[in-house]
């Protein structure tokens, strides 16, 4: 399992029964997560005194209860700064367990000997986007949210990255990588996110099981001749490391080479020891081993 143990802003303070007790800066969350089945003693005092909770409702969704949160506030991880903000459905707008892959991203970056340029997709607020800036590497940052590209915009000028080589796109991500193809623009690696469910923006349905392998195969297709790395993560569904292991050994390492590692990411509970599986990433690498050295 990568963990990502770098933090100093962010600490999973505790988890079980379906939630998770987490320290943001200078405050303290409590929220579901359906990873931690277990039952073990709530023995930490954060939960019974923290700042804000997302409460589950019966009917359907849920809503922040909240006691002493702004709207707003800063987190950092190794030079980088965060913008958090508690969002509907139980989100902060960041997901501390890709720390592991921020750091793999920027290890690749800084030890490549030469310009990369990255192509991220379903970027989100753009953490791996600013990382791989911070690298030193140009980045074109894609995510169909109009809201999700600003306020990752926001996170690049906390991180003194505003003058960084970032393209800020708004757009369906796989129609803007058929325009890339067609105008013949390359990029040296390639990080995506992909939900698990989604509609495109004539209605298409995308569902990972089935679009996840047409959709990489595409994406294959902006690679320059000397690809760096790429990243696929899966957050939100069932698919085993192993699949994505499979899925770029075939796309990619038949054509350039390389080695392809995957497995699940984790944050390491401080109070039970416990580490709390958060999903898979799949990476493969021109000429390394896909491990980070953190």
């Amino acid at each position: 399992m990568w963990a990502s143990t770098g933090w100093k802003d962010y600490e999973l303070l505790d988890c079980g029964k379906g939630e998770k007790l987490e320290r943001w800066g200078d405050y303290t969350l409590v929220r579901p997560d359906p990873q931690a089945i277990w039952n073990t003693p709530r023995r930490h005092p954060g939960w019974k005194n923290y700042d804000a909770r997302y409460a589950r409702s019966r009917t359907g969704g849920g809503q922040w209860v909240k006691k002493n949160l702004p709207q707003r506030w800063q987190v950092k991880y190794r030079g980088l700064t965060f913008n958090i903000k508690p969002m509907n459905f139980k989100h902060t707008g960041l997901f501390p367990e890709q720390a592991a892959n921020w750091d793999f991203a920027m290890e690749q970056i800084r030890s490549a000997g030469r310009p990369i340029s990255v192509l991220n997709l379903f970027a989100y607020t753009g953490a791996a986007t600013i990382a791989c800036a911070a690298a030193g590497a140009s980045v074109c940052h894609v995510d169909a949210a109009k809201g999700m590209v600003s306020w990752a915009r926001e996170n690049a000028k906390s991180s003194g990255l505003e003058g960084a080589p970032i393209r800020w796109i708004v757009d369906d991500c796989a129609k803007f990588v058929e325009r890339e193809i067609r105008r013949g623009r390359q990029y040296d690696a390639v990080i995506m996110d992909p939900p698990s469910y989604g509609r495109g923006p004539s209605g298409e349905i995308w569902k990972l099981e089935e679009n996840l392998y047409p959709f990489v195969e595409l994406v294959a297709g902006v690679l320059s001749d000397k690809p760096l790395f790429f990243l696929i993560n899966s957050y939100t569904t069932g698919l085993a490391p192993s699949v994505l292991t499979y899925l770029l050994e075939t796309l990619l390492s038949k054509r350039y080479g390389g080695y392809t590692v995957s497995d699940e990411l984790g944050l390491p509970a401080t109070d039970s020891g416990l580490i709390l599986p958060c999903g898979a990433s799949g990476r493969w690498t021109a000429g390394g081993n896909g491990r980070s050295s953190q």
